[in-house]
């Protein structure tokens, strides 16, 4: 395969250098072996700069700096419920809730007050669409644009999709504004140089150029449907939004988030890649708003643990650990404890690469699924629906579960097991009627301590069967041990929906 031009050189360099080296480390030595008429001097190596490591920005930052707008957003922060405590603090002493309730919306607490986002954004067309980050304009009452001839314009929102925290504002004027190209599939690597454009601090427009430092970066708490680009360009707050352009002025991302102890810049700043970008700017313009594909289960990731208790040789895949009611995934036939290992003949690595695949497919298009299903694989056909919005996402999952009754009499694995009565179902968020048992004590130091399992808690399956008492548990894991498993896959409800956990069987 033949190797870049700038690999050829670094080579070609590094040689002489060695070259260099020797002859004024060991010219003593070489000497005697050749006469001083004979004996040649080493030029001095010429380095020439690689391909696209320019002498300056200059050009560039020049070029594109006018489409990039600096955002300032009226912002109204929510008022809470009388009595809510922000989350965080509920182990608070009474009386700082009573004057966290009073500031943030209890009893006789003033109206919902109004802040100040400062952010970036960049022009994407003449007629002024805006690209920026959902977060810099959420909760907006009015917004304001400023470009970098110090004119300033109202701004309306065209449509926001907070999963990948992109929006896109318009602006309307009669004449043309400059723009520049959000790049559909850019050829990203490593060490590439990036230049990002922005307002930092509020400072308006700031430029700084770095390279990419990684790409793939998962950052499930910023977002689950980014794959994020990581740069060391210095980027700050305020460069929220903000294009991060290559060298020949194509935004390849836009900032979006930072790592930082101190809220300023570390050297690493992370940006949503112009190929997720695109696409979703793009259903904005036409229709205000993005459309995913939805099939209508949880998913989970396959750990050690897991993948022995399945008895599957690798972790690749993803676990269904629940299934909604009247969903695609329900009228195509995958089951809770399914792993699926394929969709559409592609390999799924882990949950993240399965939900975002799924986001990324039309609403009505049949999908084909291989899952794995008591040991054998089969084939599945679904046809996606349309995911709902977070509201009705939300209310498709249960309650948060509440304090446990007194320990019951079983006990598997440092955690006490007592048949589920309907109190405690309701405690735990379960639907009337629901069955399983509920954890009412756990060790500190026992393995299902380990795997988070805790009081309130409910197992609903053991082993791939439905457990309702703790004979029934206690069969489950000797089941498991006959088989050869060195753990048992239990089916946990938690936290208003189930995961899977798999418990060592040395440690039961």
């Amino acid at each position: 395969m033949p190797q870049s031009n700038a690999i050829r050189r670094l080579r070609r360099f590094g040689g002489a250098s060695i070259l260099a080296l020797s002859i004024f480390t060991a010219g003593a030595m070489l000497a005697p072996s050749m006469s001083a008429g004979a004996q040649q001097v080493q030029p001095p190596y010429a380095f020439q700069a690689p391909n696209g490591a320019p002498m300056s920005f200059a050009d560039l930052i020049e070029r594109v700096s006018p489409a990039v707008v600096s955002i300032n957003a009226r912002v109204q922060a929510p008022s809470m419920a009388p009595g809510q405590t922000p989350p965080g603090f509920e182990g608070l002493p009474p009386q700082f809730r009573e004057w966290l309730e009073r500031e943030f919306g209890g009893p006789g607490a003033p109206q919902p007050r109004e802040g100040r986002s400062l952010g970036s954004g960049f022009f994407i067309s003449a007629d002024g669409h805006i690209v920026t980050n959902n977060h810099v304009i959420e909760n907006a009452t009015e917004i304001t644009v400023a470009l970098s001839d110090e004119r300033e314009f109202p701004a309306r929102i065209i449509g926001r999709d907070p999963l990948t925290d992109l929006a896109v504002l318009k602006v309307d004027s009669d004449t043309a504004f400059p723009f520049v190209r959000l790049d559909p599939n850019p050829r990203i690597r490593v060490g590439d140089w990036v230049v990002a454009v922005g307002n930092p601090f509020g400072l308006g427009g700031t430029a700084t150029a770095g390279i990419v430092s990684a790409t793939g970066r998962e950052l499930r708490r910023v977002s689950s449907q980014n794959p994020f680009i990581q740069i060391d360009a210095p980027i700050n707050r305020g460069n929220s939004g903000g294009p991060a352009f290559d060298l020949n002025g194509n935004v390849i991302g836009v900032n979006s988030a930072i790592f930082s102890p101190s809220g300023g810049n570390v050297g690493i700043g992370f940006a949503i890649p112009s190929e997720v970008a695109a696409p979703i700017v793009a259903q904005i313009i036409e229709r205000g708003r993005v459309s995913r594909g939805w099939l209508g289960v949880t998913i989970q990731d396959i750990d050690e643990d897991i993948a022995e208790s399945l008895g599957l040789s690798n972790r690749r895949g993803a676990l269904v650990s629940a299934v909604v009611n009247d969903s695609p995934a329900a009228s195509g036939g995958l089951q809770r404890g399914d792993v699926v290992l394929r969709m559409n003949d592609r390999e799924v690595s882990d949950s993240t690469d399965l939900t975002r695949r799924i986001g990324a497919t039309p609403q009505g298009e049949q999908v084909q699924f291989r899952v794995l299903r008591d040991g054998r694989e089969r084939t599945l056909r679904v046809t996606l629906g349309e995911r709902p919005d977070e509201e009705a996402l939300t209310a498709l999952t249960t309650g948060q579960p509440e304090a446990a009754p007194p320990p019951g009499e079983a006990r598997f694995f440092g955690m006490s097991l007592t048949t589920l009565d309907e109190p405690a179902a309701r405690r735990a968020g379960l639907q009337p009627g629901a069955t399983g048992l509920l954890i009412s004590a756990v060790d500190a130091d026992s393995e299902a301590a380990r795997k988070g399992l805790r009081p309130g808690q409910v197992i609903v399956e053991a082993g791939g069967r439905a457990v309702t008492t703790a004979e029934a548990f206690r069969q489950a894991v000797e089941q498991a041990r006959r088989d050869g498993r060195s753990a048992i896959l239990v089916l946990v409800q938690q936290g208003g929906g189930q995961a899977y956990v798999a418990l060592q069987l040395d440690q039961g």
